[in-house]
């Protein structure tokens, strides 16, 4: 706190003793911390310590990495049930990706959601190239579809089936085969060269 003008224009004194330093007129004081702010600040050392020992020294609680992996793994395991609930074959799948009302909708959940790993057209950023006829981990529609509920966590393809749901999920696959084998520039081809007469575009 610093000294205040009085009404005569006298500086009056400020409570606290005065440290002797002066800036352009402003006196420092060295006035007492309030206690809530000293209450703050002894509580947050005594959590801070606490914390650490719970879960650093006694190893009481999982990690904030641990805790990633648990809900990881059970994520997979419900996109496992999830699709074990809801079997597909890839003739049901390219049958799907000819219905117009699945495939927009699908398109509208790609561009939402994938599209910023993937590109706006699937043409590849982090993600691969979605256009041309080249497939990490199988271009089978059903492979597809299995990549998309699953994902593959040590490539950074997040679980998708638990967030979009079995219906989601199906319909941004359909969309994915009415654009690959357009070869939109983009991502060098990555993975094996997949050919289907059962997918659209002869893939």
């Amino acid at each position: 706190m610093a000294d205040t003008l009085a009404d005569n224009g006298a500086v009056a004194p400020a409570d606290g003793p005065d440290t002797g330093h002066d800036y352009d007129g402003i006196r420092e004081l060295d006035n007492r911390l309030p206690n809530w702010w000293l209450a703050s600040l002894v509580g947050a050392i005594v959590f801070g310590f606490a914390y650490w020992t719970y879960y650093q020294v006694f190893h009481a609680g999982p990690t904030e990495m641990a805790a990633y992996h648990a809900e990881l793994a059970q994520a997979e395991r419900a996109a496992k049930a999830l699709q074990a609930a809801h079997p597909l074959d890839d003739a049901t799948l390219v049958a799907m990706s000819k219905k117009p009302a699945v495939v927009a909708a699908g398109s509208a959940t790609f561009h939402s959601t994938c599209a910023a790993c993937h590109g706006a057209n699937a043409q590849g950023l982090i993600g691969p190239n979605l256009t041309d006829a080249y497939w990490i981990h199988g271009g089978r529609p059903t492979e597809i579809l299995h990549t998309v509920t699953s994902g593959v966590p040590a490539k950074g393809m997040p679980t998708w089936g638990p967030v979009l749901g079995a219906t989601r999920v199906q319909q941004v696959v359909a969309y994915l085969l009415t654009i690959r084998d357009t070869d939109v520039p983009g991502k060098p081809p990555q993975g094996q060269l997949y050919q289907t007469a059962i997918a659209p575009g002869g893939k």
